[in-house]
């Protein structure tokens, strides 16, 4: 397997996540005094949760996720060690959390489901969100925006004019976040192929009926879904299942378009770099760094095009919103 000595997170994280990263670290006394919070109101807790309520993961417990589990670490070059556990759940899931005592969590239904080289590829997603600082931010992102919706109660609900931008911001990263992950879990297994058919698994893999499924039928799925948006009507449809038009903004890109994105970042000029050598290291600047054609410039400009698109969609449901309720 790919090993990167002192890859830095700038190497392989998507463009819209640094932004989103800087955004919300701006926030007055947001990585001072929400830091604090999340250590003593949910980390400490969550630590001790999974300690009394799980399996951790060691040379001899789960000895074959824990080797596989130190490759992934060695590969990422990630040290020190985050606690790994699995715990009883029949969801096919698995997370990342921690500040100061980072872990990772295996559903005991995802350990079933995947193939031990199908585990390294979710472990190395989930050592991802460590390595990019998903796990602090999303923790202390959660906090801020408790505060915000606290105080709108205090002020008749002005506040929650802040806390409903601060929520679309807050899950838009999110989203973004999982394709910077999806590109570590590229980068240690080597194997397209393989990410993809973990997360066609995730998607909706069936352990009895797996036989019968195929991942070029999936590929093809994922190319009719970005034909979607030929309509532009598909694209505000797709904007709201995103946020709450079913009830709840979702976590994370839908599967097909994560297989997208994959695979174009797997064509790219930027990861065949990265493959040769020519990456980021922790002790770089993210500017020092010669990228090649994807270098920061390419990026930005990625960046905005996608704000742009997403600024088209809420003003197109804010206008579908308003004829409804003229219609009405």
């Amino acid at each position: 397997m790919p090993a990167y000595p002192g890859i830095s997170s700038d190497a392989f994280r998507h463009p819209l996540d640094r932004e989103a990263e800087d955004a919300l670290r701006s926030v007055p006394v947001f990585d001072l005094v929400a830091r604090k919070f999340v250590e003593f109101l949910y980390e400490r807790p969550q630590s001790i949760y999974l300690m009394g309520n799980s399996i951790q993961v060691g040379p001899k417990q789960y000895g074959t996720i824990y080797q596989i589990f130190q490759d992934c670490m060695r590969d990422l070059d990630i040290d020190p060690e985050p606690a790994l556990f699995v715990a009883q759940n029949p969801m096919v899931n698995a997370y990342a959390l921690g500040q100061d005592r980072p872990a990772i969590v295996l559903n005991t239904a995802l350990v079933d489901l995947l193939s031990n080289d199908e585990i390294r590829a979710v472990l190395a997603h989930e050592l991802g969100h460590i390595k990019c600082g998903h796990t602090v931010l999303i923790q202390m992102a959660i906090w801020v925006m408790g505060a915000a919706y606290f105080l709108g109660e205090l002020t008749l609900g002005m506040g929650r004019l802040i806390n409903s931008g601060l929520i679309y911001a807050f899950y838009e990263w999110r989203r973004k976040a999982e394709l910077s992950s999806d590109r570590a879990a590229l980068l240690v297994t080597d194997d397209l192929r393989l990410v993809m058919n973990s997360m066609m698994k995730l998607a909706g893999g069936s352990q009895r009926l797996m036989a019968e499924c195929s991942l070029e039928e999936f590929i093809q799925q994922s190319e009719n879904y970005q034909a979607l948006d030929e309509d532009g009507l598909n694209q505000v449809y797709k904007f709201l299942l995103y946020n709450g038009g079913q009830g709840s903004m979702l976590t994370h890109p839908f599967a097909v378009e994560r297989l997208y994105h994959l695979q174009q970042w797997e064509q790219s000029e930027t990861y065949r770099q990265i493959r040769s050598g020519n990456y980021a290291r922790s002790s770089q600047s993210q500017k020092s760094y010669p990228s090649g054609k994807t270098g920061a410039s390419a990026d930005q400009a990625k960046a905005e095009e996608l704000r742009r698109q997403l600024q088209e969609l809420q003003a197109e449901v804010a206008r579908l919103r308003q004829q409804q309720g003229e219609d009405s």
